[in-house]
């Protein structure tokens, strides 16, 4: 992921004390399952328009002098618009006393740290759709995410006997089952979990590089990224049981697996450098800047993606429904 360049530093005199300096540790933590497994794209500021062809039927046997049929063609377009994402903080304006190099210093961090938050909220917003900060589904986003666009569930709850490898193998068949390739699968902790436990007969681990809860990229030869942005953002919906009692269904994403190095385009359409503010109610928290001793940092970038074609993936969700008290 990009790291935003920095720009407006202001004031540049002073320094903080050595100890606040030393002790500027990065504890921001961020990456996107979803870029390891595909492509960047350079995306237009205005959008842009991918078109999805196909041949809808196979090439014709013809006698000679035989009457020949309609083959097909199928041309359909998907538009790529680009979101724009920002992270700002306000901090005291001891920080315009500090000298150039410590303000270079920290604001470096800062930019490392956007990286990683925008990494983590392509996930959070392709996957599920909503919004990073708030974890509410966006209006923006609408259907242009995996959580709506995907049909082709594998859904577990009590009932299902089926291991985790045979769910795996279940839901990379709906892929191909749609005459698609299989490229890479995203999974959450849990599953990775699971798939450890797995023993053959005789005790021998059937997955043995993914113990002590590791996460080689590759299961049985297939790019796997594991990641707690898959299920970040369960769905819960009220349904009426049997009896006469209500209950609440949780649906939670487990793995996400299918083409994602055709049918999934993703990339930045304009980066907005960092920038350091001195004046006015950046964050519409109602506090004036300079009324409060203090400044704002923020930066911006333009993030857009498209899911191509939704039959190329498939999804395993967890289904839980639990009695209301």
């Amino acid at each position: 992921m990009p790291t935003p360049s920095i720009i407006n530093r202001s004031s540049m005199s002073g320094r903080f004390t050595p100890e606040l300096v030393n002790t500027l540790i990065d504890r921001v933590k961020g990456a996107s399952a979803l870029a390891q497994l595909s492509q960047q794209t350079p995306i237009p500021f205005n959008g842009m328009k991918e078109y999805t062809f196909n041949m809808d039927n196979e090439v014709d046997l013809v006698a000679e002098s035989g009457a020949k049929s309609r083959g097909g063609v199928s041309f359909e377009p998907i538009t790529i618009v680009p979101y724009k994402v920002e992270y700002g903080a306000r901090m005291s304006q001891e920080f315009l006393m500090a000298t150039e190099d410590e303000q270079i210093d920290f604001l470096a961090k800062f930019a490392e740290g956007f990286a990683r938050k925008v990494a983590k909220g392509i996930d959070l917003m392709a996957i599920h759709g909503v919004n990073p900060r708030t974890g509410t589904a966006s209006d923006l986003i609408g259907n242009n995410c995996f959580d709506k666009a995907v049909s082709q569930i594998v859904t577990v709850n009590s009932s299902t006997t089926a291991t985790v490898d045979t769910q795996m193998e279940t839901a990379i068949g709906l892929v191909q089952a749609s005459d698609e390739d299989v490229t890479g699968a995203a999974m959450s902790p849990y599953f990775r979990s699971e798939l450890a436990k797995m023993t053959y007969g005789d005790g021998q681990k059937m997955y043995p590089d993914l113990a002590w809860g590791s996460a080689p990229g590759q299961i049985n030869g297939l790019p796997t990224q594991v990641s707690s942005n898959v299920p970040a953002c369960p769905k819960v919906e009220d349904v009426t049981v049997v009896t006469t009692d209500d209950s609440t269904k949780t649906t939670t994403d487990h793995v996400l697996v299918g083409n994602f190095s055709d049918y999934f385009k993703w990339g930045y359409a304009r980066e907005i450098p960092l920038k350091v503010i001195e004046y006015g109610d950046p964050d519409n928290s109602g506090r004036d800047l300079q009324g409060y001793n203090e400044i704002y940092v923020r930066s911006e970038i333009f993030v857009g993606w498209g899911i191509l074609v939704p039959n190329a993936f498939a999804m395993i969700r967890k289904e839980v429904v639990e009695a209301k008290a």
